[in-house]
């Protein structure tokens, strides 16, 4: 089982993510989280520097050493059985650079929530900072509003979760979706071998009824 899950920020990527992980006993692998080991890691190198300064800089680690980062992650033995890959890839010439490695992907999860809704679920997200715990004005308030429920404590709204920056997080990713979606369906319409199956997915629904109707597309494929 060796998937690609595609959703815009808000949509319950990753919430959905963690459920086919558990059910279906493969790793999730995200850039993120790789990127992340090589900075914890031991290991005192020029690489190991020059992605930590890119990201302490808020600059894109190339497209190189992100492939490199992915392909040698999916030798691990824990990926025998399939993985799911979370935010990769994200460009065309990383979709191209995995099948010219030979890694083959069997379907993709596209987790489809209206821009409309993306919206309004961020921007009335609050959070308690000390703990992490998440809040929302309409859809999990807390008990006495802008209050954290153990604490008390003041909750607040995240910098990057304001219109303008979540409209441009959804412009960005409706152009990295609609390339790579177009390199994956071009494979399939010629059929190209290790073509994917696509699978569109309506995010609106409840959690428990998107992860059932995950569930039931991947055990039937």
């Amino acid at each position: 089982m060796r998937l690609i899950i595609l959703g815009a920020p808000g949509s319950g990527k990753g919430t959905q993510a963690m459920f086919i992980k558990k059910k279906f006993h493969i790793p999730q692998i995200s850039t993120g989280e790789i990127l992340r080991d090589v900075i914890r890691s031991n290991n005192k190198n020029n690489f190991k520097n020059k992605i930590y300064n890119d990201i302490k800089k808020g600059n894109l680690i190339s497209d190189n050493i992100i492939i490199d980062l992915v392909i040698n992650r999916l030798k691990c033995s824990d990926c025998i059985n399939g993985y799911l890959l979370d935010g990769f890839p994200r460009t065309l010439s990383q979709a191209h650079a995995m099948k010219e490695a030979g890694i083959i992907i069997d379907n993709i999860l596209e987790i489809y929530v209206s821009d409309s809704e993306i919206i309004e679920r961020i921007i009335g997200r609050r959070i308690h900072a000390s703990s992490g715990r998440i809040y929302h004005n309409k859809f999990n308030p807390p008990k006495i509003h802008g209050r954290d429920n153990i604490t008390g404590e003041l909750l607040v709204q995240r910098d990057d979760d304001t219109i303008e920056v979540i409209k441009n997080r959804l412009s960005i990713y409706h152009k990295q979706k609609k390339i790579l979606l177009d390199y994956y369906k071009n494979l399939e319409t010629f059929k190209i071998f290790g073509f994917p199956r696509y699978h569109r997915i309506n995010g609106s629904f409840s959690i428990d009824q998107v992860r059932n109707n995950i569930f039931s597309i991947l055990i039937k494929n």
